[in-house]
């Protein structure tokens, strides 16, 4: 390579490097999660019916109607989920609900086949979803347990995406602890269909932010069940096969 050549492309290697160096990511701008239905032309809950989106990037979209016993169900998942009165494990509820209702819908969409992550079969598969699917349906799925009054330590916030040199965007459904104002990830993308979504602290997640806490994601959430010990007349939540929750 001439010497011309080598300081022509300079430049452009200095800015590749850094990017590198850094790992960089983005965020979408906080707030209220109407403007990421309208992002992505989804439409937002409406009472207890939800317009879940699958094919990837929301491509198809396909309502349904929680019934009064589904929320009952739901009442009883984030009544008896929680191992204290922590916003933690308030969020581990939050994902056993989210499992619960991925499940519940699945037949009714046709999405109970879906596969963990994303690959290049799966676009325009309704039977398939991404994380801009999932994120989207998290979110909904978030907004009617709040509507319900089942958060009590969280506000549910607009996904979010995080990407960085070499790598995908990602999205997330985020909730925003009212207490300490932390914000967390909540990702369905990396399971199959039905199993309980990570949630991770939001600077930690997929690309860590600059500087921040490699916090791992939060114990308890990584399959349709929880086998953690609780305290003695805390109970046990199990799912029969028709997916009823019951507490003994």
């Amino acid at each position: 390579m001439s010497p011309g050549t080598r300081a022509l492309l300079a430049p452009f290697v200095a800015v590749v490097g850094l990017g590198l160096a850094l790992g960089g990511c983005t965020y979408r701008e906080a707030g209220p999660p109407e403007a990421h239905f309208k992002e992505f032309d989804a439409k937002p809950p409406k009472a207890d019916s939800v317009t879940v989106c699958h094919a990837y990037g929301c491509k198809a979209q396909t309502q349904f109607t929680f019934t009064a016993n589904d929320i009952a169900e739901l009442s009883l998942v984030m009544m008896s989920v929680p191992r204290d009165d922590s916003a933690r494990e308030e969020r581990r509820a939050l994902a056993h609900a989210i499992g619960w209702m991925e499940r519940r819908v699945a037949p009714a969409v046709g999405t109970a086949t879906d596969r963990p992550s994303m690959d290049f079969r799966g676009s325009g598969d309704r039977s398939q979803q991404d994380c801009v699917d999932e994120a989207t349906n998290a979110t909904s799925y978030l907004l009617v347990l709040d509507r319900h009054g089942l958060i009590r330590r969280h506000a549910v916030e607009r996904p979010f995406a995080k990407d960085a040199v070499g790598r995908w965007t990602h999205w997330a459904a985020l909730v925003r602890d009212k207490d300490s104002g932390e914000l967390f990830a909540i990702d369905s993308s990396a399971s199959a269909n039905g199993e309980n979504p990570t949630v991770q602290s939001a600077a930690s997640f997929y690309v860590p932010d600059s500087g921040a806490d490699l916090k791992p994601p939060e114990t308890g959430v990584y399959a349709a069940t929880d086998a953690g010990a609780r305290p003695p007349g805390a109970g046990v939540l199990s799912y029969g096969a028709n997916g009823t929750a019951s507490l003994r």
